[in-house]
């Protein structure tokens, strides 16, 4: 009786095992290639996305976002693949559905509240809020209200929030000029075919300390206080992985990571090895 009564219970144990293992399995994130976290994301944009030359693969992709969709797979059990591509690329592809998710140094702004999911944000660094102009020094001191750019040409990237920002905060006469990629824009303003460049603070810095000759103009955007901080695009109705991302969101914001990842992604763009590779819509690299 004793035998029968163990084999009875290591079969209820058994069988309870099976059970909860079939409710863990249940429970795993859905995504497009099942135990596989895809996100999109622009590595021209330092220190949120950028790389590092001296890896290779997907070690090579840095930054605060990076931290961020390393830690959002890890909360997720899932492996992670980062998918390098072109800024406006990366919210085609959420849209798509050809990824799960892009995390890019994304603002919110009334079109994508429209066209995507949004996240809950997280939030990157007083820097990363702060939108500026940078220009070459030569203009130094004469580019710092808005009225300075009547008649000049500035640049701003594709579906950006600095772009937003230049349509309707620079003078109407104000040519404005939008490039794919920051490398691209920057090479133009070294250039001298535009006047200046429209940037968030934290990558304007990282910019001027790696490129001689360039400067903050003195000018900074009014930015919404919805538009201050970051999100995550998910495609539109994608609402159990969007809940569960805004979960571990808060997760990270209550264990103090944001400030850490931050200063660690700065240390990391002041390296040698450190570049901003631009990307087109084939996410080949685009030569400088």
């Amino acid at each position: 009786m004793k035998k029968n009564a163990l084999i009875i219970g290591l079969t209820a144990l058994l069988l309870a095992a099976a059970v909860s293992g079939c409710g863990q399995a249940e429970a795993k994130v859905k995504t497009i290639t099942p135990g596989v976290l895809t996100v999109a994301l622009s590595p021209d944009f330092a220190p949120m996305e950028f790389v590092d030359t001296s890896k290779t693969g997907q070690d090579q992709y840095v930054g605060f976002d990076v931290f961020l969709a390393k830690y959002l797979a890890e909360e997720f059990e899932l492996k992670l693949e980062i998918k390098p591509m072109g800024f406006d690329a990366c919210q085609a592809a959420v849209q798509a559905g050809a990824v799960d998710m892009s995390i890019s140094g994304f603002s919110y702004l009334p079109e994508r509240a429209e066209n995507f999911n949004l996240s809950d944000y997280y939030y990157a660094g007083e820097n990363e809020t702060a939108q500026i102009i940078i220009t070459s020094a030569e203009n130094e001191g004469k580019l710092t209200k808005a009225s300075d750019y009547s008649g000049k040409t500035v640049g701003a990237q594709t579906a950006s929030l600095q772009l937003s920002c230049c349509q309707s905060q620079l003078p109407e006469d104000a040519i404005i000029k939008e490039f794919g990629s920051i490398d691209t824009a920057i090479e133009a303003l070294r250039n001298g075919q535009i006047d200046a460049l429209a940037v968030a603070e934290g990558n304007g810095n990282v910019i001027i300390s790696n490129v001689p000759g360039l400067i903050k103009s003195g000018f900074q955007f009014e930015v919404d206080e919805a538009e201050e901080n970051n999100l995550i695009l998910l495609k539109k109705g994608n609402d159990e992985l969007t809940e569960l991302t805004n979960q571990a969101l808060k997760k990270a914001n209550e264990a103090g990571y944001y400030p850490k990842w931050y200063e660690e992604a700065q240390i990391l763009a002041g390296l040698d090895t450190a570049t901003e590779v631009a990307m087109d819509e084939t996410a080949e690299e685009v030569s400088q």
